[in-house]
C-alpha cells in the first residue's frame, strides 16, 4: 500500500520543517494521533506556548492541521499525512541549501535516537538485542544501480505499511522499530579499475564476526525521519 504523504518543494517549507521540536511534534502526532498543544507539551517536556507556536508553524507548511475536539474548549492538532517527502535533485541553489539544512537536522535527530537507544540497550531482552544495532557495507555501484537498490528496499519496507495505518494488523510481541537508512558517498573518487579500488579496502578477516544488526533507513534527500514521521 502507499501511505498518504505530503511533499515539500518550497525552500521556506523545507527550512521550516528543519527544526528538532517540529520534527518531534509531527512524529508524536503520527504515532499517537490528534492531540492538543498542552498534551504534546506534557509528552515532550516542553512549554505549552512553545508547542503551540511550532504546531502553528507545521500547519503553515501543510504538515499539521486542526482536528475536531471533544468539546468547544479542546483544540487538538493532527498530522496531514503519514510521510513527508522532498526531492534532492534540484538545480535551484536555494532549494539545495534548504534540503542540506533539513538533512543536517535529520542526522542530528537520528544520532540522538541512536544514543538514547544505546543507553538503554543493555536492559532490552536478548532476542531484541540480537536483531538491533548498527552495521555498514561498502558498495561499488552506479547512481542508477543505487537508485534501483533503494527502490527495492522501499518496496520491501512497504509490505509493513498496513501495520502503520491499522493497529489490528500488528502481531503479538511487536515493537516499534526505527529503521534508518544512510547512503553516503566515499570521499575517494570512483570509476577506476576494480583492482585499484580493491587495493584501498582492507581485506576481510575470516575470523572476524560479521557486522552486527543491519539497520537501513529513509534515503537521504527522499524523505524524513520516522518519528518525526516516516520521511521518504
Amino acid at each position: 500500500m502507499s501511505l498518504p504523504h505530503v511533499k515539500l518543494t518550497d525552500p521556506r517549507a523545507l527550512r521550516g520543517y528543519a527544526h528538532p521540536l517540529r520534527m518531534a511534534l509531527l512524529g508524536l502526532l503520527r504515532q499517537q494521533g490528534p492531540m492538543t498543544a498542552t498534551r504534546a507539551a506534557e509528552q515532550l517536556g516542553e512549554s505549552v506556548a512553545s508547542c503551540s507556536f511550532h504546531l502553528r508553524q507545521l500547519a503553515k507548511y501543510g504538515l499539521a492541521e486542526r482536528a475536531p475536539g471533544a468539546d468547544a474548549r479542546e483544540r487538538p492538532w493532527r498530522a496531514t499525512a503519514r510521510v513527508t517527502s522532498w526531492d534532492d535533485d534540484s538545480d535551484d541553489p536555494q532549494v539545495r541549501a534548504a534540503t542540506d539544512e533539513l538533512h543536517a537536522a535529520q542526522l542530528a535527530l537520528y544520532t540522538r535516537q541512536a544514543e538514547e537507544f544505546l543507553a538503554r540497550r543493555v536492559d532490552e531482552p536478548t532476542e531484541w538485542r540480537a536483531v538491533t544495532g548498527f552495521s555498514d557495507q561498502s558498495l561499488y555501484v552506479t547512481a542508477e544501480e543505487l537508485a534501483e537498490l533503494t527502490g527495492r528496499i522501499d518496496a520491501l519496507l512497504a509490505e509493513y505499511d498496513d501495520r502503520i495505518t491499522d493497529p489490528s494488523r500488528r502481531p503479538v510481541g511487536f515493537r516499534r522499530v526505527s529503521l534508518i537508512q544512510l547512503a553516503v558517498l566515499s570521499a575517494s573518487s570512483g570509476g577506476g579499475p576494480a583492482t585499484a579500488e580493491a587495493a584501498d579496502e582492507p581485506a576481510a578477516d575470516p575470523a572476524d564476526p560479521a557486522p552486527a544488526d543491519p539497520a537501513p533507513a529513509a534515503p537521504a534527500g527522499a524523505g524524513e525521519a520516522d518519528e518525526p514521521g516516516a520521511d521518504r
